[in-house]
């Protein structure tokens, strides 16, 4: 479980001071698929860094299972990062003079995994796999960095607006890879995007405005990547 509590986060010096997160605080089930909404500059993905590790909080914490990640000094939240959650971006981050499996086992030998091939076939990319970055189209470049980051066997998987770059057609699909897998590892998915649709296929879904969230609800019902709207 993820406890977050009045977590503030603000940019600038003291005459342009600008305060990005208001006091957030939220809980996240293990296991959960959330989806957090929002406009440009709602501070979505200020929140996601925070929750993740990446950024510090101000103020507030940051609990996994009751460890205060905001409180660990830089070696410890650099392991934890390594060992506990996996990152997905809009943008690939691919590195291009490596092949598809290299790229993935690099995820892979973080966590000792061995078995980074399953995830290479659950992906639909093992007959790529000596293929490189430029060789590939943009939803199998993406699928190439669900595959790199799920090879960590991260508790927790954050994105930031994957499809944002993608077209319709090959965003479905790659959501769609994305839900099968968290189906099938069981691992908690906090996404954020700006794509009201996608925010269907959630048990949970929170939006945000003017850095703090206004409204969390749960899905009666969720939505396959092929069935919401675009």
């Amino acid at each position: 479980m993820i406890e977050i509590r009045e977590i503030k986060k603000s940019y600038g010096n003291r005459e342009n001071r600008f305060q990005v997160l208001g006091g957030i605080s939220a809980t996240i089930a293990d296991g959960d698929f959330v989806v957090i909404l929002g406009a440009s500059g709602s501070g979505k993905s200020t929140f996601l860094n925070v929750v993740s590790g990446l950024e510090r909080p101000d103020e507030g914490n940051v609990k996994y299972d009751g460890r205060d990640i905001a409180a660990l000094p830089d070696n410890e939240l650099t392991a934890f990062r390594r060992e506990t959650v996996g990152f997905i971006f809009q943008q690939y981050y691919l590195l291009p003079d490596m092949t598809v499996e290299k790229n993935v086992r690099m995820g892979a030998d973080l966590a000792g995994n061995g078995d980074y091939p399953e995830i290479l076939r659950a992906v639909g990319l093992w007959d790529k796999r000596q293929k490189y970055p430029a060789e590939l189209s943009g939803g199998e470049q993406q699928r190439v960095s669900v595959a790199r980051a799920l090879a960590k066997r991260p508790r927790v998987l954050f994105l930031d607006e994957p499809t944002g770059a993608l077209d319709e057609q090959t965003g479905r699909n790659v959501l769609d890879y994305i839900d099968k897998l968290h189906e099938q590892y069981q691992f908690t998915v906090v996404m954020v995007t700006h794509n009201e649709n996608i925010a269907k296929m959630a048990h949970t879904v929170m939006r945000m405005n003017s850095g703090k969230i206004w409204q969390s609800y749960a899905n009666d019902t969720r939505k396959t990547a092929y069935e919401i709207g675009w």
